[in-house]
């Protein structure tokens, strides 16, 4: 085939928020306004570069400062617009957000580790488990993706570098960050006519 689009492995990306696409919030708090979004560098370029390979793009994320009352869905909602917008701007497509507003201990399916939001994620994106890849920096998003029986690569950003030295499954990929995942993807793409993670 002429276009190696055709043969990206994945046609579906599930990416974590916070530690992933955008800094921490200091202490551990909340991203709660739009002001304090601060992309990772070269998040927007990873994003970009997944858009151009044809790969849908998803966010499942935690975010329990709405249960916990510090912060409300129409915070959560203009910090998404602005994200949704300054991707957009830098040539990125961002298909769905899935959020957990809940907090820890309300029990709810949603929240990682649970793999509720990645099998939402999923059903509504049309593409098997298996051509699915899930994207994260914590423990967490590694074990939701196994529950939901698909892939999962880890990024070294946010608490990617502290869940990399309790050690991670040896089928688990790492990579620096969002940009360096990408270009990985596509280069392998090119070069080999499949991806492999």
């Amino acid at each position: 085939m002429s276009d190696w689009r055709a043969r990206v492995k994945w046609r579906h990306v599930i990416l974590d928020r916070d530690g992933v696409l955008n800094e921490e919030a200091p202490g551990g708090g909340y991203v709660r306004a739009v002001s304090s979004w601060q992309w990772i560098p070269g998040s927007l370029e990873g994003l970009a570069l997944l858009t151009g390979a044809g790969i849908r793009l998803s966010i499942a994320t935690n975010q329990s400062g709405i249960g916990r009352g510090l912060m409300t869905a129409a915070d959560l909602e203009g910090v998404h617009a602005r994200m949704l917008r300054e991707a957009r701007d830098a040539g990125a497509r961002i298909a769905a957000v899935f959020v957990c507003p809940h907090a820890p201990d309300e029990g709810c399916g949603c929240r990682k580790p649970a793999p509720g939001l990645v099998r939402e994620a999923i059903e509504a994106s049309q593409v098997g488990p298996e051509q699915t890849l899930l994207v994260g920096d914590d423990v967490r998003d590694l074990e939701a993706a196994a529950r939901a029986g698909i892939s999962a690569a880890l990024v070294l950003t946010g608490k990617g570098r502290a869940a990399a030295s309790r050690g991670v499954d040896g089928g688990v990929a790492v990579f620096d960050d969002l940009r360096s995942l990408a270009c990985a993807l596509v280069e392998s793409a090119v070069r080999e006519g499949e991806v492999r993670i």
